[in-house]
C-alpha cells in the first residue's frame, strides 16, 4: 500500500502585530506653540498628507499634488514681481 502524502500543518496562524500609528511625527513644537505639517485639502484637518519622492498624498481619498509643478509655477510668479 503507497504511504499519503503529508500535508503542511493546519490551525491557527501566528499573531503579528500591526506597525504603530506615527501621528506623533507630524505634529512641531516650537516653545509654546504646536505646529501641525499639511493637512489633506479635501478631507479636513484630521487627516494628514504624505511626503515621498517629490508629492505630497492622502491615502484616505487618493489626493494627491506633485511639487516639481508647484516649484515651476512659483518661479514665474517670482520673475514678473521683479519686472
Amino acid at each position: 500500500m503507497a504511504k499519503k502524502k503529508s500535508s503542511p500543518k493546519k490551525g491557527k496562524k501566528p499573531h503579528k502585530n500591526k506597525p504603530t500609528s506615527k501621528k506623533y511625527s507630524k505634529y512641531k513644537i516650537e516653545g509654546d506653540k504646536i505646529t501641525r505639517e499639511r493637512f489633506c485639502p479635501r478631507c479636513g484637518p484630521g487627516v494628514f498628507l504624505m511626503n515621498s519622492q517629490g508629492r505630497v498624498y492622502c491615502g484616505k481619498c487618493h489626493y494627491s499634488e506633485f511639487e516639481s509643478k508647484k516649484k515651476e509655477e512659483e518661479k514665474p510668479k517670482q520673475s514678473e514681481k521683479a519686472n
